[in-house]
């Protein structure tokens, strides 16, 4: 039976095991609980399953979780877009000197950090480099030996490009952001994951569990739930992996909001400005070893940050909507953990056909943002409204900063 507590909903099976949703005023699809039900239903998952605000249907695993398991992981539960996740800096720029026209700034960023897909992803693609720079080599020398690890053991992952992603945009909900905060200060914000490499590592695992499940004669009410064992070499393979691919995510980031810096301060669009405050830079897409009622487990965020408490976290709105820089709470029953954004309201296929430029373009008034058909599935409308989001996690997070963007490259 299901139920609703002061700040979250319960979702009970006949046996009792619960899923906890901070959904109180925000849609959640009939899909996206299906999910959850076959994923509460295996046998490893520890206390219960936590859902944040921004759930929505995911591939395998529900967009907007947090699984902790202890024995198992399950590579679907991350998914193909590994230590997928958000960096913001504050800058020491003040809203009124930027120019009257922002188109500057943006071309400024653009030709400064390779975005989007062209070519299918060859040797003439726009979102790759096709010569590296110098500091992301020295960038990717750290990454090496553990990346020459992973493709010895499974070469099928090094079977595409690594160092020509790194400190790349990539495309989908990906984007960067310059913004205004509550004080009219000038923040530089952006979301990207581990690219193509992550990609392959994701797909690679996902499809060795799918196998160990067959070898093993183990039925699941949905085969991309398939998982690994603890103590198999399979599962040793995978978290190390993730780990790895977590750390190129996470440095891809940084690269990229320093060449964005460096782009802004040479663009001649911008006055001297300096940074003013310590980057927030965190995943959301993830494994975590953490300790949870009494057990060490793996946390499993998809689709959600660690908000433990006085943890400094990012949570987008749409291209159109504020967002907002969270210090987290700690709340145990959500696994220390807070939605990564406002979480998709309906598919990219159902965007493009219900919306149109007209709409998009009214939406993202007053953003400096492409308007084009191919970011139609990105415009705001497709997306929950971040204002009730964010109300239905009052318990995890409080509000530090909230940013409106004034800027938005997309790839």
């Amino acid at each position: 039976m299901d139920r609703v507590n002061t700040n979250y909903e319960v979702l009970s099976d006949e046996a009792g095991r619960p899923i906890k949703a901070w959904t109180v005023g925000v849609p959640f699809e009939d899909e996206a609980k299906k999910q959850l039900r076959n994923l509460r239903g295996l046998p490893f998952i520890h206390k219960w399953v936590a859902v944040m605000p921004d759930v929505h249907r995911g591939y395998g695993a529900t967009v907007g979780s947090v699984v902790p398991t202890v024995g198992a992981v399950v590579p679907a539960a991350v998914g193909v877009d590994i230590g997928c996740g958000m960096i913001a800096v504050r800058t020491t720029l003040r809203a009124d000197q930027l120019p009257d026209s922002l188109r500057g700034v943006r071309s400024a960023i653009e030709a400064a950090v390779p975005h989007g897909r062209t070519d299918n992803g060859g040797r003439n693609d726009r979102g790759a480099w096709k010569d590296s720079p110098v500091t992301h080599t020295a960038a990717w020398a750290r990454l090496a030996e553990g990346y020459a690890r992973i493709v010895a053991k499974h070469p099928r992952i090094g079977r595409g490009p690594e160092l020509a992603h790194l400190g790349t945009l990539g495309t989908g909900n990906h984007f960067i952001e310059l913004c205004v905060d509550e004080s009219d200060g000038v923040w530089l914000m952006l979301h990207s994951g581990s690219r193509g490499v992550g990609n392959r590592i994701g797909s690679h695992f996902i499809e060795l569990a799918k196998q160990d499940m067959e070898r093993f004669f183990i039925h699941l009410p949905d085969a991309d739930l398939a998982y690994l064992p603890e103590g198999t070499e399979h599962f040793d393979d995978y978290v190390f992996a993730v780990s790895w691919a977590q750390d190129f995510a996470a440095m891809n980031r940084e690269l990229m909001l320093h060449s964005a810096v460096e782009a802004l301060k040479a663009s001649g669009e911008l006055p001297p400005f300096e940074l003013s405050e310590s980057a927030v830079n965190c995943h959301h897409n993830y494994i975590s070893r953490e300790h949870h009622f009494g057990k060490n487990c793996f946390v499993t965020r998809k689709g959600a940050v660690r908000a433990r408490e006085g943890d400094m976290g990012i949570i987008p709105g749409s291209m159109g909507a504020r967002s907002y820089i969270v210090r987290g709470k700690g709340n145990a029953d959500a696994f220390h953990s807070c939605s990564h954004g406002a979480g998709r309201v309906m598919s990219r296929e159902a965007a493009k056909k219900r919306f149109t430029l007209e709409d998009h373009a009214k939406a993202t008034a007053g953003v400096e943002c492409r308007k084009d058909v191919d970011v139609i599935d990105e415009t705001p409308a497709a997306y929950k409204p971040i204002d009730a989001v964010m109300a239905a996690q009052a318990d995890l997070v409080e509000v530090v900063h909230t940013l409106k963007q004034v800027v938005c490259v997309k790839g």
